[in-house]
């Protein structure tokens, strides 16, 4: 077998975090069971190391967005809905009882019935306008006789103080009244935040289990997961006046010292961090200098002679510090990880 070397760049996991925010949500939900989000392969984090440390923990509904992601976890024996519904194509797999498919369209619904029904969920859009039977389809007698275990909506605005968040709640209590299913499930991550008014049987945290802060308030109650590192390829000496990276951005108005870091936008480290971004060792914190490139990012490392070549720097990456700085929201942070990071769970 061909020896192939650790990857420079790594993304260190904190599994007592990802625990610990699923218990404070778990909390929060009251009487109502709490589940997980783990589309996305877990949100970039690795969907089976994160099923695995929540089942641990107690966590027992687990959501994905497609069949493929499904099967991906199949063999870990937990319960998984598929939220994007089932096509034609996805026939087989549905009915080999790997996961629940969420029905969505009364086209799904007809496709379900046709191959012989079975236990389902279905999803009701209340006013975020994306997936889901209409009120009127799902109250029309459309999903009577079928086998629902799970009956939900999506908040649309449940991260900011909106008037659609109530009135969704008041939608989704109405369609309540006439849709029997064993559970009913309305609140993603800022839902279960909202109060418990909004938790119904079941909540579906995703962002905040993984160190996203779905709201301010939230902020001092979810921990960080996330924890990139990379290592440094060279160390320069820049002389007052020299520039740095694409375009030349940034010149040194005086003489400092420079770090090259294995680590860039193809990996998730967007552009965004362009000036703005840092880096750090132990106390010492290196702002990011220049353009991030491709595979590569810059940072200053002042008269700091402790970092040498080959050192790791962890990359700062606290989601919703990081958003505020980049631009970019926390789940494209999140999910935009990409694969040439080792992930390593502690």
């Amino acid at each position: 077998m061909t020896y192939l070397p650790p990857a420079p760049l790594r993304l260190r996991l904190d599994g007592d975090a990802l625990v610990a925010n699923w218990r404070m949500l778990d909390h929060a939900s009251g009487a109502a069971a709490c589940g997980a989000a783990v589309k996305a392969d877990g949100y970039g984090l690795g969907a089976r190391g994160v099923v695995t440390r929540l089942s641990e923990a107690g966590c027992r509904d687990f959501f994905v967005s497609n069949w493929a992601e499904a099967k991906a976890i199949a063999d870990l024996g937990v319960t998984v809905s598929v939220l994007h519904g089932v096509r034609s194509e996805d026939m087989g797999l549905a009915k080999s009882g790997i996961a629940r498919p969420v029905l969505n369209t009364a086209r799904q619904v007809q496709r379900w019935r046709e191959a012989g029904g079975g236990i389902c969920d279905v999803m009701v859009d209340t006013g975020m306008n994306r997936l889901g039977l209409s009120i009127e389809e799902a109250r029309s007698g459309l999903l009577d006789g079928l086998e629902i275990q799970t009956l939900m909506s999506h908040l649309a605005c449940a991260d900011e103080v909106h008037p659609l968040n109530r009135l969704q709640l008041n939608r989704f209590a109405l369609v309540k009244e006439r849709v029997n299913a064993c559970r009913y499930s309305l609140a993603n991550s800022a839902g279960v935040l909202l109060g418990r008014d909004y938790a119904f049987d079941l909540t579906r945290p995703g962002l905040a289990l993984y160190g996203g802060v779905p709201s301010p308030a939230a902020e001092e109650r979810v921990r960080q997961v996330v924890f990139p590192e990379a290592q440094v390829i060279q160390r320069r000496r820049l002389h007052a006046g020299d520039v740095v990276g694409y375009n030349a951005t940034w010149s040194a108005v005086e003489d400092t010292e420079l770090a090259v870091l294995n680590i860039g936008y193809a990996d998730g480290y967007l552009r965004g961090f362009s000036g703005v971004g840092c880096a750090r060792s132990g106390d010492n914190v290196f702002p990011v200098r220049g353009r991030v490139s491709m595979d590569l990012l810059i940072v200053d490392v002042g008269t700091t002679s402790a970092v040498a070549e080959g050192d790791w720097l962890r990359v700062e990456y606290s989601l919703y510090d990081s958003a505020l700085r980049s631009g970019v929201s926390q789940y494209e942070l999140l999910t935009g990880l990409g694969k040439r990071f080792s992930r390593m769970w502690q």
